[in-house]
């Protein structure tokens, strides 16, 4: 039971974190207005949530792409981190799996994009809320460049109806049959290499 507990306070908290590293990574990628003690509460936020660790991984991981990369490799690592202690407290290490560590790896990358998916559900969730709301809210421009690129193209193919913008309605449910159907799959695999030749 204490096993159980501490798992689920681990990792409630450091997938909140991830989650601020994510969203740092995609504000930068997509151009949004985060600077830091710009009128943003939410950057300030996020920045001294994840500078400490941010910035001196930019020594090691430089940008690519135009792309924050560092604070990308943080997040994942700090998944495969997360993964590893939860399948230790659990008793389900398999190190003599000659597959363990690349599955691990791959698992940590499943973990970070079904994160992602969930970041951009409630990205868009806010969204709506404030168009609908607040169209006029200082932030909102904040969350406009962030769910573009997925709304985007929802809106080229469903048109308006009444007025109203159903492409936030179509996003989510596109992103939970992401959630619902490939990402299980993969974790199950993953989770299957971790294990294998283990016996």
């Amino acid at each position: 039971m204490l096993i159980q507990v501490a798992i689920f306070l681990l990792e409630t908290l450091i997938q909140l974190w991830i989650l601020a590293l994510l969203l740092r990574f995609f504000a930068q990628a997509m151009r949004a207005p985060f600077r830091a003690r710009a009128g943003n509460p939410l950057a300030d936020f996020i920045m001294a949530l994840t500078d400490w660790v941010v910035m001196p991984a930019r020594r090691v991981f430089p940008s690519m792409f135009g792309l924050d990369t560092a604070t990308f490799v943080v997040a994942w690592l700090a998944a495969i981190l997360l993964s590893f202690t939860v399948l230790l407290l659990s008793g389900r290490v398999g190190l003599g799996s000659p597959t363990f560590w690349p599955a691990l790896m791959a698992f940590g990358m499943v973990e970070v994009f079904r994160l992602s998916l969930y970041l951009f559900i409630g990205l868009i969730i806010i969204q709506a809320v404030l168009s609908w709301v607040s169209p006029y809210h200082p932030m909102r421009s904040f969350f406009d460049t962030l769910t573009r690129p997925v709304l985007r193209p929802i809106q080229k193919l469903v048109p308006l109806i009444g007025g109203v913008d159903l492409s936030p309605l179509f996003a989510l449910l596109l992103l939970q049959v992401l959630l619902l159907a490939p990402l299980p799959w993969l974790s199950r695999e993953a989770l299957g290499l971790m294990s294998w030749g283990a016996r």
